[in-house]
């Protein structure tokens, strides 16, 4: 597939243009075109573009390139197809007993995974309060400043935890952090199976949330029920506490998670 002129007039940047062959190059291999002589032809490129292109996709790992057979799809885009297909299941799973939990709280509604050091959001169901909370899909977070973040390395353990707490500041950390407190809440939290956010990411933003499991028990993801102070006092961070669990163990079950009903 070759790229699409542009809609305004104006010709791709440079930097623009080159991901794009890039694009164009897998799509190629993936086609069937496996040396350069083919490749450069689907591209209209000239060799010694094409052969950098493939160089940097194969030292990626998105192409392999064996000697006399030239060119393949490489092992990262199996890495990128299963991660990609987790997160549809996952979310397919997930949201017909969070749009039961959002109908009954009215508040914003995260389902958020890691990845690598930060918490990614997949999936947001915008409360119905005066004021809305301000997120979106494919946003990335700190870990340990959200509640999905903390309900995610909920596992860990300390040393773990330490790890996460290094990385991120996050708008609602004005004041100096506090470690030693951080890791009594944490150990708290899993005790419990649960984690509060009690404006550590964003000013006058609180929220609660809950682990994700799927069958062999490790944490895959983890939701959020997120609002504002004026909404989310502690007594009903408390009363939240259990129904979040609760919602989080019946996705839990429906992964295939073993636990307690």
């Amino acid at each position: 597939m070759s790229a699409k002129a542009s809609t305004t007039g104006r010709e791709p940047a440079a930097g623009s243009q080159t991901l794009l062959r890039g694009l164009d190059l897998l799509e190629a291999v993936a086609a069937g075109a496996t040396d350069l002589a083919a490749l450069s032809a689907v591209l209209g490129t000239p060799r010694s573009t094409t052969h950098r292109l493939a160089a940097a996709l194969a030292e990626r790992r998105y192409l392999n390139f064996v000697p006399r057979e030239g060119y393949s799809l490489g092992p990262k885009l199996l890495e990128l197809g299963f991660c990609a297909q987790h997160a549809v299941a996952l979310t397919r799973v997930a949201r017909p007993h969070l749009d039961r939990l959002s109908a009954v709280c009215e508040d914003t509604i995260h389902l958020g995974v890691l990845d690598g050091e930060w918490t990614l959001y997949l999936d947001k169901i915008p409360g119905r309060r005066r004021i809305e909370v301000s997120s979106r899909v494919g946003e990335r977070q700190p870990v340990w400043s959200t509640g999905i973040g903390k309900a995610l390395i909920l596992d860990l353990g300390e040393a773990g935890w330490r790890r996460f707490y290094a990385v991120g500041e996050a708008r609602g950390a004005g004041r100096a952090r506090d470690l030693e407190g951080w890791l009594d809440r944490m150990r708290a939290y899993a005790r419990r199976g649960v984690a509060f956010d009690r404006e550590e990411n964003e000013p006058e933003v609180r929220c609660v949330a809950a682990p994700i499991r799927d069958a062999s028990g490790a944490i895959v993801a983890a939701f959020s029920v997120t609002s504002t102070v004026q909404y989310m006092d502690e007594a009903r961070m408390e009363r939240l506490a259990d129904e979040v669990t609760r919602r989080a163990g019946e996705i839990s079950r429906a992964l295939g998670w073993p636990g307690r009903p």
